[in-house]
Protein backbone atom coordinates (compact mmCIF):
# COMPACT_ATOMS: atom_id res chain seq x y z
CA UNK A 1 0.00 0.00 0.00
CA UNK A 2 0.93 3.91 -1.22
CA UNK A 3 2.26 5.60 2.38
CA UNK A 4 2.85 8.75 3.98
CA UNK A 5 3.94 10.45 6.52
CA UNK A 6 4.90 14.01 7.97
CA UNK A 7 8.34 13.26 7.33
CA UNK A 8 7.48 13.06 3.69
CA UNK A 9 6.93 15.80 1.64
CA UNK A 10 4.20 15.81 -1.02
CA UNK A 11 6.93 15.96 -4.08
CA UNK A 12 9.08 12.70 -2.57
CA UNK A 13 5.03 10.76 -1.92
CA UNK A 14 5.01 11.23 -5.79
CA UNK A 15 8.29 9.72 -5.97
CA UNK A 16 7.43 6.71 -4.43
CA UNK A 17 4.21 6.55 -6.33
CA UNK A 18 7.06 7.03 -10.24
CA UNK A 19 9.18 4.39 -8.81
CA UNK A 20 6.22 1.70 -8.54
CA UNK A 21 6.04 2.18 -12.10
CA UNK A 22 9.77 2.46 -12.85
CA UNK A 23 9.96 -0.64 -11.54
CA UNK A 24 7.08 -2.31 -13.90
CA UNK A 25 8.88 -0.34 -16.67
CA UNK A 26 12.13 -2.34 -15.73
CA UNK A 27 10.62 -5.18 -15.92
CA UNK A 28 9.45 -4.85 -18.95
CA UNK A 29 12.61 -4.21 -20.61
CA UNK A 30 13.48 -7.27 -19.45
CA UNK A 31 15.27 -10.04 -22.16
CA UNK A 32 13.69 -13.26 -21.24
CA UNK A 33 12.00 -15.17 -23.74
CA UNK A 34 8.45 -14.69 -24.15
CA UNK A 35 6.33 -16.88 -21.61
CA UNK A 36 3.89 -19.08 -23.22
CA UNK A 37 0.59 -17.93 -23.37
CA UNK A 38 -1.28 -21.56 -22.51
CA UNK A 39 -0.17 -24.41 -21.01
CA UNK A 40 -1.07 -27.48 -18.71
CA UNK A 41 0.78 -26.99 -15.02
CA UNK A 42 2.53 -30.42 -14.93
CA UNK A 43 2.56 -30.52 -10.95
CA UNK A 44 -1.26 -29.77 -11.32
CA UNK A 45 -3.03 -31.04 -14.16
CA UNK A 46 -4.45 -27.27 -14.50
CA UNK A 47 -4.44 -24.89 -17.34
CA UNK A 48 -2.91 -21.55 -17.24
CA UNK A 49 -3.31 -18.92 -19.50
CA UNK A 50 -1.18 -15.70 -19.78
CA UNK A 51 -3.82 -12.85 -20.15
CA UNK A 52 -1.39 -9.85 -20.46
CA UNK A 53 0.72 -9.44 -23.37
CA UNK A 54 3.02 -6.11 -22.53
CA UNK A 55 5.88 -7.46 -20.12
CA UNK A 56 5.38 -5.77 -16.43
CA UNK A 57 1.87 -5.92 -16.64
CA UNK A 58 0.00 -6.55 -13.33
CA UNK A 59 -3.41 -7.52 -11.64
CA UNK A 60 -4.60 -5.31 -8.98
CA UNK A 61 -4.35 -5.78 -4.96
CA UNK A 62 -5.98 -8.53 -4.29
CA UNK A 63 -9.59 -6.77 -2.25
CA UNK A 64 -9.26 -3.89 -5.38
CA UNK A 65 -12.64 -4.75 -7.38
CA UNK A 66 -10.92 -5.31 -11.03
CA UNK A 67 -14.35 -6.26 -13.11
CA UNK A 68 -16.74 -4.62 -15.48
CA UNK A 69 -20.02 -4.57 -13.75
CA UNK A 70 -21.35 -7.30 -16.23
CA UNK A 71 -18.25 -9.41 -15.49
CA UNK A 72 -16.78 -9.56 -19.08
CA UNK A 73 -13.85 -7.22 -18.33
CA UNK A 74 -10.72 -7.56 -16.04
CA UNK A 75 -8.57 -4.24 -15.25
CA UNK A 76 -4.94 -4.49 -15.27
CA UNK A 77 -2.25 -2.26 -15.37
CA UNK A 78 0.37 -2.11 -17.32
CA UNK A 79 3.57 0.30 -17.70
CA UNK A 80 1.64 2.62 -20.50
CA UNK A 81 -1.49 3.05 -18.46
CA UNK A 82 -4.47 1.00 -17.20
CA UNK A 83 -5.90 -1.79 -19.88
CA UNK A 84 -9.27 -4.17 -20.08
CA UNK A 85 -8.65 -7.91 -20.43
CA UNK A 86 -11.85 -9.37 -22.44
CA UNK A 87 -11.90 -12.55 -20.02
CA UNK A 88 -13.93 -14.26 -23.15
CA UNK A 89 -11.71 -13.32 -26.53
CA UNK A 90 -8.72 -12.29 -24.12
CA UNK A 91 -8.57 -9.28 -26.16
CA UNK A 92 -6.96 -6.33 -24.70
CA UNK A 93 -7.75 -2.44 -24.70
CA UNK A 94 -5.89 0.36 -23.07
CA UNK A 95 -8.44 2.33 -21.32
CA UNK A 96 -6.00 4.88 -19.47
CA UNK A 97 -2.85 6.04 -20.64
CA UNK A 98 0.37 7.39 -17.64
CA UNK A 99 1.27 6.39 -14.78
CA UNK A 100 -2.07 6.77 -12.27
CA UNK A 101 -3.14 5.11 -9.71
CA UNK A 102 -5.92 2.51 -9.62
CA UNK A 103 -8.64 1.83 -6.79
CA UNK A 104 -11.02 -0.29 -7.82
CA UNK A 105 -13.90 -0.35 -10.69
CA UNK A 106 -17.45 0.72 -9.56
CA UNK A 107 -20.04 -1.84 -8.10
CA UNK A 108 -22.87 -0.11 -9.83
CA UNK A 109 -21.08 1.54 -13.43
CA UNK A 110 -18.04 -0.99 -13.49
CA UNK A 111 -16.06 1.87 -14.66
CA UNK A 112 -12.52 2.24 -13.10
CA UNK A 113 -11.71 5.19 -10.54
CA UNK A 114 -7.87 5.61 -10.40
CA UNK A 115 -5.67 8.89 -9.25
CA UNK A 116 -3.84 11.55 -11.02
CA UNK A 117 -2.19 14.44 -9.48
CA UNK A 118 -4.38 14.21 -6.43
CA UNK A 119 -7.56 14.17 -8.32
CA UNK A 120 -9.89 10.99 -8.79
CA UNK A 121 -11.11 10.13 -12.50
CA UNK A 122 -13.33 7.78 -13.38
CA UNK A 123 -12.98 5.96 -17.09
CA UNK A 124 -15.56 4.09 -18.81
CA UNK A 125 -13.93 0.53 -19.62
CA UNK A 126 -16.06 0.23 -23.06
CA UNK A 127 -16.17 3.61 -24.69
CA UNK A 128 -13.10 4.59 -22.35
CA UNK A 129 -14.84 8.23 -21.76
CA UNK A 130 -13.11 10.26 -18.56
CA UNK A 131 -15.07 11.89 -16.15
CA UNK A 132 -13.52 13.92 -13.52
CA UNK A 133 -14.78 12.56 -9.85
CA UNK A 134 -13.13 14.90 -7.25
CA UNK A 135 -10.51 16.56 -6.15
CA UNK A 136 -8.98 15.37 -2.95
CA UNK A 137 -8.25 17.31 0.36
CA UNK A 138 -5.31 19.64 -0.76
CA UNK A 139 -4.62 20.22 3.10
CA UNK A 140 -4.01 16.12 3.97
CA UNK A 141 -0.79 14.16 3.06
CA UNK A 142 -1.59 12.78 -0.91
CA UNK A 143 -2.35 9.46 -0.45
CA UNK A 144 -3.61 6.68 -2.86
CA UNK A 145 -5.31 5.16 0.18
CA UNK A 146 -9.52 6.09 -1.24
CA UNK A 147 -12.43 3.83 -2.38
CA UNK A 148 -15.76 4.43 -3.84
CA UNK A 149 -18.73 2.77 -2.01
CA UNK A 150 -21.13 0.36 -3.50
CA UNK A 151 -23.55 2.91 -4.84
CA UNK A 152 -20.82 5.05 -6.30
CA UNK A 153 -22.15 7.91 -4.43
CA UNK A 154 -19.48 8.53 -2.18
CA UNK A 155 -15.71 8.23 -1.78
CA UNK A 156 -13.48 7.04 1.56
CA UNK A 157 -10.09 8.19 1.74
CA UNK A 158 -7.64 7.53 4.62
CA UNK A 159 -4.87 10.62 4.85
CA UNK A 160 -2.03 11.53 7.73
CA UNK A 161 -2.88 14.91 8.70
CA UNK A 162 -0.15 17.46 8.66
CA UNK A 163 -1.79 20.20 11.12
CA UNK A 164 -2.26 17.30 13.66
CA UNK A 165 0.32 16.59 16.38
CA UNK A 166 2.07 13.24 16.52
CA UNK A 167 1.98 10.79 19.42
CA UNK A 168 5.47 8.46 19.54
CA UNK A 169 5.68 5.42 20.94
CA UNK A 170 8.34 2.54 21.07
CA UNK A 171 8.49 -0.93 20.26
CA UNK A 172 8.32 -3.58 22.98
CA UNK A 173 11.96 -5.14 23.71
CA UNK A 174 12.41 -7.87 21.67
CA UNK A 175 9.94 -6.96 19.20
CA UNK A 176 10.30 -7.89 15.72
CA UNK A 177 9.60 -4.60 13.65
CA UNK A 178 8.42 -6.14 10.65
CA UNK A 179 10.42 -4.45 8.47
CA UNK A 180 9.04 -0.60 7.59
CA UNK A 181 5.62 -1.42 9.36
CA UNK A 182 7.47 -0.89 12.90
CA UNK A 183 9.37 2.00 12.89
CA UNK A 184 6.13 3.89 10.62
CA UNK A 185 3.87 2.42 13.55
CA UNK A 186 6.10 3.71 15.88
CA UNK A 187 5.69 7.65 14.63
CA UNK A 188 2.19 7.92 16.31
CA UNK A 189 1.12 9.70 13.39
CA UNK A 190 -1.92 11.80 13.40
CA UNK A 191 -4.66 10.55 10.71
CA UNK A 192 -7.88 10.91 9.59
CA UNK A 193 -10.64 8.97 7.94
CA UNK A 194 -12.70 10.70 5.71
CA UNK A 195 -15.54 11.15 2.97
CA UNK A 196 -16.54 12.89 -0.02
CA UNK A 197 -20.14 13.13 -1.74
CA UNK A 198 -19.37 12.43 -5.21
CA UNK A 199 -22.20 14.65 -6.64
CA UNK A 200 -21.94 17.77 -4.28
CA UNK A 201 -17.73 17.37 -3.49
CA UNK A 202 -19.10 18.09 0.28
CA UNK A 203 -16.15 16.72 2.44
CA UNK A 204 -16.35 15.29 5.76
CA UNK A 205 -13.73 14.15 8.44
CA UNK A 206 -15.54 10.90 10.37
CA UNK A 207 -12.84 9.55 12.44
CA UNK A 208 -9.14 10.87 13.50
CA UNK A 209 -6.66 8.80 15.35
CA UNK A 210 -2.77 8.18 15.87
CA UNK A 211 -2.94 4.39 15.49
CA UNK A 212 -1.78 3.83 11.67
CA UNK A 213 -5.08 3.57 9.79
CA UNK A 214 -4.73 1.10 6.15
CA UNK A 215 -6.45 -1.09 4.10
CA UNK A 216 -9.38 0.56 3.84
CA UNK A 217 -12.26 -0.70 2.14
CA UNK A 218 -15.91 0.02 1.32
CA UNK A 219 -18.72 -3.16 1.23
CA UNK A 220 -19.59 -4.72 -1.90
CA UNK A 221 -23.54 -4.58 -1.07
CA UNK A 222 -23.89 -1.76 1.61
CA UNK A 223 -23.14 1.57 0.82
CA UNK A 224 -22.38 2.29 4.08
CA UNK A 225 -19.87 0.11 5.11
CA UNK A 226 -16.14 0.92 5.74
CA UNK A 227 -13.47 -1.10 6.91
CA UNK A 228 -10.30 -0.45 7.39
CA UNK A 229 -7.12 -1.70 9.85
CA UNK A 230 -4.97 -0.44 12.48
CA UNK A 231 -1.71 -1.43 10.42
CA UNK A 232 1.52 -1.93 12.09
CA UNK A 233 3.84 -5.36 13.09
CA UNK A 234 0.52 -7.69 13.66
CA UNK A 235 1.31 -9.32 16.61
CA UNK A 236 1.21 -5.70 18.27
CA UNK A 237 -2.22 -4.24 17.12
CA UNK A 238 -5.63 -5.08 17.09
CA UNK A 239 -6.38 -4.92 13.59
CA UNK A 240 -9.44 -5.10 11.78
CA UNK A 241 -12.53 -2.45 12.28
CA UNK A 242 -15.61 -1.31 10.78
CA UNK A 243 -17.54 1.82 10.65
CA UNK A 244 -19.98 3.76 8.73
CA UNK A 245 -19.66 6.14 6.66
CA UNK A 246 -21.21 8.57 8.95
CA UNK A 247 -18.59 8.00 11.70
CA UNK A 248 -20.58 6.02 13.89
CA UNK A 249 -20.52 1.92 14.65
CA UNK A 250 -16.45 1.90 15.41
CA UNK A 251 -16.46 -1.98 15.80
CA UNK A 252 -13.56 -4.03 16.67
CA UNK A 253 -14.35 -6.98 14.64
CA UNK A 254 -11.67 -9.54 15.87
CA UNK A 255 -9.96 -9.02 19.41
CA UNK A 256 -6.38 -11.11 20.22
CA UNK A 257 -6.88 -13.49 23.23
CA UNK A 258 -2.74 -14.92 23.65
CA UNK A 259 0.36 -13.24 23.13
CA UNK A 260 1.74 -13.32 19.81
CA UNK A 261 -1.64 -13.97 18.09
CA UNK A 262 -2.15 -12.44 14.17
CA UNK A 263 -4.86 -11.42 11.79
CA UNK A 264 -4.81 -9.38 8.91
CA UNK A 265 -5.59 -9.19 5.25
CA UNK A 266 -8.88 -8.82 5.73
CA UNK A 267 -11.37 -8.54 2.95
CA UNK A 268 -14.91 -8.87 2.28
CA UNK A 269 -17.33 -11.67 0.81
CA UNK A 270 -18.97 -11.00 -2.66
CA UNK A 271 -22.00 -10.50 -0.67
CA UNK A 272 -20.55 -8.02 1.86
CA UNK A 273 -21.99 -10.19 4.53
CA UNK A 274 -18.46 -12.11 5.76
CA UNK A 275 -15.46 -10.79 6.97
CA UNK A 276 -12.46 -12.94 5.80
CA UNK A 277 -9.19 -12.90 7.62
CA UNK A 278 -5.33 -14.74 8.14
CA UNK A 279 -5.84 -16.08 11.16
CA UNK A 280 -2.87 -17.16 12.90
CA UNK A 281 -3.03 -18.38 16.74
CA UNK A 282 0.09 -18.01 17.51
CA UNK A 283 1.67 -16.28 14.67
CA UNK A 284 3.53 -19.08 12.97
CA UNK A 285 1.92 -21.78 14.79
CA UNK A 286 -1.86 -22.72 14.22
CA UNK A 287 -2.98 -21.24 10.93
CA UNK A 288 -7.08 -20.32 10.39
CA UNK A 289 -8.84 -18.35 7.24
CA UNK A 290 -11.38 -16.95 10.05
CA UNK A 291 -14.82 -15.48 8.96
CA UNK A 292 -16.86 -12.98 10.48
CA UNK A 293 -20.81 -12.28 9.86
CA UNK A 294 -21.76 -8.77 9.96
CA UNK A 295 -25.45 -9.70 10.23
CA UNK A 296 -25.31 -12.14 13.14
CA UNK A 297 -22.18 -12.21 14.54
CA UNK A 298 -21.28 -15.65 14.13
CA UNK A 299 -17.60 -16.55 13.35
CA UNK A 300 -16.54 -19.52 11.61
CA UNK A 301 -12.57 -20.83 11.37
CA UNK A 302 -11.34 -22.80 8.92
CA UNK A 303 -8.27 -24.15 9.82
CA UNK A 304 -5.63 -25.63 7.52
CA UNK A 305 -1.63 -26.86 7.55
CA UNK A 306 1.27 -24.92 7.77
CA UNK A 307 2.76 -25.96 4.42
CA UNK A 308 -0.69 -24.75 2.72
CA UNK A 309 -1.08 -21.59 4.33
CA UNK A 310 -0.87 -18.43 1.75
CA UNK A 311 -0.44 -14.65 2.46
CA UNK A 312 -3.74 -13.60 0.87
CA UNK A 313 -6.66 -15.37 0.38
CA UNK A 314 -10.06 -14.78 -1.67
CA UNK A 315 -13.20 -16.37 -1.45
CA UNK A 316 -15.46 -16.93 -4.93
CA UNK A 317 -18.21 -15.37 -5.85
CA UNK A 318 -20.86 -17.48 -4.65
CA UNK A 319 -18.72 -18.34 -1.12
CA UNK A 320 -18.63 -21.92 -1.67
CA UNK A 321 -15.06 -22.09 -2.43
CA UNK A 322 -11.46 -19.97 -1.47
CA UNK A 323 -8.36 -19.16 -3.14
CA UNK A 324 -4.91 -18.43 -1.59
CA UNK A 325 -1.41 -17.39 -3.35
CA UNK A 326 0.64 -19.02 -1.12
CA UNK A 327 3.91 -17.84 -0.01
CA UNK A 328 7.49 -16.81 0.30
CA UNK A 329 10.52 -17.56 2.99
CA UNK A 330 10.09 -14.49 3.90
CA UNK A 331 6.47 -14.06 3.86
CA UNK A 332 5.00 -13.41 7.68
CA UNK A 333 4.89 -16.91 8.89
CA UNK A 334 7.94 -17.89 6.87
CA UNK A 335 6.35 -20.59 5.61
CA UNK A 336 8.05 -24.17 3.58
CA UNK A 337 7.18 -25.88 0.31
CA UNK A 338 4.21 -23.29 -0.25
CA UNK A 339 5.04 -21.86 -3.64
CA UNK A 340 1.60 -22.58 -4.98
CA UNK A 341 -1.49 -21.17 -5.98
CA UNK A 342 -4.10 -22.94 -4.21
CA UNK A 343 -7.43 -24.18 -4.13
CA UNK A 344 -9.39 -24.57 -1.02
CA UNK A 345 -12.54 -26.28 -0.40
CA UNK A 346 -14.13 -25.63 3.24
CA UNK A 347 -15.55 -28.57 5.38
CA UNK A 348 -17.27 -27.80 8.49
CA UNK A 349 -17.04 -30.06 11.54
CA UNK A 350 -20.43 -31.58 12.60
CA UNK A 351 -21.73 -29.44 15.96
CA UNK A 352 -21.74 -31.43 19.22
CA UNK A 353 -25.23 -30.27 19.62
CA UNK A 354 -24.66 -27.77 22.39
CA UNK A 355 -27.82 -26.49 23.17
CA UNK A 356 -28.50 -23.08 21.45
CA UNK A 357 -27.57 -21.01 24.57
CA UNK A 358 -24.12 -21.83 23.50
CA UNK A 359 -24.43 -20.40 19.69
CA UNK A 360 -21.97 -18.02 20.34
CA UNK A 361 -19.38 -20.43 19.45
CA UNK A 362 -16.82 -20.31 16.70
CA UNK A 363 -17.65 -22.78 14.06
CA UNK A 364 -14.59 -24.47 13.39
CA UNK A 365 -13.85 -26.64 9.86
CA UNK A 366 -11.13 -27.26 7.65
CA UNK A 367 -9.84 -26.32 4.44
CA UNK A 368 -8.61 -29.18 2.23
CA UNK A 369 -5.98 -27.51 -0.31
CA UNK A 370 -5.49 -28.61 -4.19
CA UNK A 371 -2.65 -26.98 -5.69
CA UNK A 372 -3.48 -25.38 -9.02
CA UNK A 373 -0.22 -23.56 -9.96
CA UNK A 374 3.52 -24.02 -9.71
CA UNK A 375 5.24 -20.92 -8.67
CA UNK A 376 8.64 -22.65 -7.60
CA UNK A 377 10.31 -20.29 -10.10
CA UNK A 378 8.05 -16.99 -8.79
CA UNK A 379 9.64 -14.33 -6.75
CA UNK A 380 7.75 -13.46 -3.47
CA UNK A 381 9.22 -10.07 -3.68
CA UNK A 382 5.70 -9.76 -5.71
CA UNK A 383 2.55 -10.91 -4.15
CA UNK A 384 0.27 -12.79 -6.81
CA UNK A 385 -2.95 -11.65 -5.25
CA UNK A 386 -5.32 -14.02 -6.73
CA UNK A 387 -8.89 -13.31 -7.56
CA UNK A 388 -11.55 -15.52 -8.57
CA UNK A 389 -13.38 -14.26 -12.10
CA UNK A 390 -16.92 -13.33 -11.85
CA UNK A 391 -18.21 -17.12 -13.18
CA UNK A 392 -16.37 -18.97 -10.57
CA UNK A 393 -14.14 -20.78 -13.06
CA UNK A 394 -10.78 -19.12 -12.86
CA UNK A 395 -8.26 -17.75 -10.19
CA UNK A 396 -6.58 -14.55 -11.88
CA UNK A 397 -3.18 -13.91 -10.52
CA UNK A 398 0.08 -11.95 -11.40
CA UNK A 399 3.56 -13.86 -11.66
CA UNK A 400 6.97 -12.87 -12.45
CA UNK A 401 8.13 -17.06 -12.76
CA UNK A 402 9.81 -16.45 -16.05
CA UNK A 403 11.13 -13.22 -15.48
CA UNK A 404 9.13 -9.85 -16.49
CA UNK A 405 5.40 -9.75 -14.50
CA UNK A 406 2.19 -10.95 -15.88
CA UNK A 407 -1.75 -11.63 -15.56
CA UNK A 408 -2.09 -15.14 -15.80
CA UNK A 409 -5.35 -17.16 -15.05
CA UNK A 410 -5.92 -20.97 -13.96
CA UNK A 411 -8.79 -22.92 -14.91
CA UNK A 412 -10.43 -24.40 -11.91
CA UNK A 413 -11.88 -27.48 -13.65
CA UNK A 414 -9.54 -30.18 -15.43
CA UNK A 415 -10.03 -30.92 -18.79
Amino acid sequence: MFLTSDSISRKFAFFLLALTWAQLSALANSTSAEPPTEWIDSATGHRVIRLSREPGSASLYFHQNAYSADGQKLVIRTPSGLSTVNLKTHEIEQVVTGRVRPLVTGRKTGQIYYINSNTVYAADLDTHAIRTVAKLPSDLEPSANITVNADETMLVGIAVDPHGKAVPRKLPPGTRSGGRLGPRWAQGLPMVLYTIDIKTGAERRIYTSNDWLNHLQCSPTDPKQIMFCHEGPWQLVDRIWTMRTDGTGLKLIHKRTMDGEIAGHEFFGADGKTIWYDLQTPRGLVFWLAGYNLETGERTWYHLQRDEWSVHYNVSPDGKLFAGDGGGPHSVAAPENEKWIYLYHPEQWSRTGLPEANAGLVKVGVLKAERLVDLSKHNYTLEPNVRFTPDGKWVVFRSNMFGPTHVFAVELAKK
